[in-house]
């Protein structure tokens, strides 16, 4: 089968010919239609993800649309290794098969997926979010960020604000306060202790790195009269460390948490995208998409941007 394969660590995916799958006893066989490079699946096919497999050569690829042997039409997500999404077939355990709506298409459903998941399953598995309350975004203005502001929104903030690099577009996301994160550490830090001291219930962060420290000590210092705060990191774009003081966590109600794969039970993260999938239409979310045949896979792998989803179709 026709398949975009790693060959070894480091290296980007190629097209060509691979294995085709055999179900094993408890697994469907795809016929896969779409298929996005993500983030994630960037990072397991470098081997960098702490969820990579290590297997080499294998298919890359976590998730996707296609249809199953009895022509159902379903997402799937995290085939059997060595075979991924991106190719003729593959396999996937049943219970990670969730039928899609008939108004989604396959494209915006594969797109969408994996980048909604992460405000979807942060909110409403992690941070526990009720109605009424006020989110912060940091990395609003990455494909997950923007997804993050409208998914607030539908599941009931009373307030959005967006904090992201890309100062231009912060004015278009629909959210009711933007915060450009300058490299001015002492007006990045005044502009969010505003905000915290109005009260800020969570915070999905995608960025860590300076802006996620500013963050952490500016509610630190909005006082001790300011609303408890459900930090929840969900990605690591601006790095993977930062410097804590320990007074931050001593002096406030910050509460500290991930989100991803490990932080949340396998069969919860599928029914969180199930539950976003069936929202997409009613929700109106909407993600730039960028459809690339599969056998257009290098180029794709390599100009993938943080302004719209690449999706392969095959």
């Amino acid at each position: 089968m026709k398949a975009a394969i790693v060959q070894q660590a480091g290296q980007s995916p190629v097209y060509g010919e691979f294995e085709a799958p055999v179900p094993a006893a408890g697994e469907h066989r795809i016929a896969v239609i779409a298929s996005a490079i993500s983030q994630v699946a960037k990072s397991r096919a470098s081997g960098t993800h702490y969820s990579a497999s290590g297997q080499f050569p294998f298919v890359v690829g976590i998730d996707g649309v296609g249809r199953r042997d009895d022509d159902a039409r379903v997402y799937f997500a995290l085939p059997r290794a060595p075979f991924g999404s991106m190719a003729e077939l593959t396999v996937v355990p049943a219970a990670q098969c969730v039928p899609l709506p008939d108004d989604l298409d396959d494209v915006t459903a594969a797109a969408i997926a994996n980048p909604g998941l992460s405000s979807w399953a942060a909110l409403t598995e992690r941070a526990k979010l009720r109605a009424g309350e006020t989110v912060l975004i940091n990395g609003a203005t990455g494909i997950a960020g923007r997804l993050a502001v409208q998914i607030a929104r539908y599941l009931g903030a009373r307030k959005v604000i967006a904090a992201g690099r890309n100062a231009e577009a912060l004015g278009t996301l629909g959210a009711d306060v933007a915060i450009a994160l300058v490299a001015d550490d002492t007006a990045l830090e005044r502009s969010f202790k505003m905000q915290f001291a109005e009260g800020v219930d969570v915070v999905l962060d995608y960025l860590w790195g300076a802006s996620a420290e500013r963050l952490l000590i500016a509610a630190a210092k909005a006082g001790p009269d300011a609303v408890p705060i459900r930090f929840v990191q969900i990605g690591s774009v601006s790095g993977s460390d930062i410097t804590l003081p320990s007074a931050v966590l001593r002096s406030s109600a910050i509460e500290l948490m991930g989100s991803g794969i490990g932080s949340i039970p396998l069969d919860r993260l599928i029914k969180a995208t199930s539950d976003l999938l069936q929202a997409t239409i009613p929700g109106g979310f909407k993600i730039a998409v960028n459809p690339v045949p599969l056998n257009e896979i290098e180029q794709a792998w390599a100009s993938d941007d943080s302004s719209r989803r690449s999706v392969m179709t095959m």
